[in-house]
């Protein structure tokens, strides 16, 4: 019974371990370079620091065509769902960011039907809210995005680097999800290996007692 309390204890460690790496963010760059006439992913993770703390989020973009000087708003992403608001982008942007929770870590947006005229630079904004035991903390967070559109696609540098980070992020979860496995194996090996020498020495004391009392038994008949 003993060992199999033991086991079930590692196996449930084991998947929380599992559950924790799934729920693991990694920030990784937008691309930068769109095709005309396709569809792209503006995008924009900002990751929370402290995942045991409950947060909620609002996403917002701005975008500066290139050779103005000033941002207009055109997208918004809160409780309420989104909301396209500038007409230049209506019926063109989707929500390609963390869905069915209001913790928003992805806040990523897709352009479709790309133009010539959706060169510049795009901003997403984090509003979070961190929810402590005694207060609220409020956070602005911002991202940068400088999206250029060619009339064909090519492999640019930041497709390159992001991608390999990507790869990098996956394998550093794979590698601190073995550590954990294994710092969960030998919590459990040493737990289990206390419980048998606490069994062992109760086992001895009262064969001990036993021999002691068979012992004073034989003296008194005597």
């Amino acid at each position: 019974m003993e060992v199999l309390s033991l086991r079930i204890l590692f196996l449930l460690c084991c998947i929380f371990a599992m559950s924790e790496c799934r729920g693991a963010c990694a920030e990784v760059d937008s691309d930068t370079e769109a095709v005309a006439g396709k569809g792209f992913k503006l995008g924009c993770i900002s990751c929370k620091m402290r995942r045991e703390v409950e947060a909620t989020a609002t996403v917002e973009w701005y975008f500066r065509p290139k050779g103005e000087a000033d941002f207009v708003h055109i997208y918004t992403y809160n409780e309420e769902g989104p909301l396209i608001e500038h007409d230049d982008f209506m019926d063109r942007l989707d929500w390609n960011g963390t869905k069915r929770s209001q913790d928003i870590q992805d806040g990523s947006i897709y352009l479709h039907n790309v133009t010539f005229n959706d060169t510049g630079t795009y901003r997403c904004f984090f509003n979070r809210i961190l929810f402590y035991a005694n207060h609220e903390n409020s956070t602005v967070i911002s991202k940068v995005v400088q999206l250029s559109v060619v009339a064909k696609a090519t492999r640019g540098t930041a497709s390159i680097v992001s991608e390999v980070m990507m790869y990098v992020s996956i394998i550093g979860l794979q590698v601190w999800l073995l550590i954990e496995m294994i710092y969960c194996y030998r919590k459990i090996s040493a737990a289990g290996e206390e419980a048998l020498r606490e069994a062992a020495n109760a086992e001895y004391l009262a064969i001990a007692s036993e021999s002691k009392e068979n012992c004073a038994g034989v003296q008194v008949g005597e």
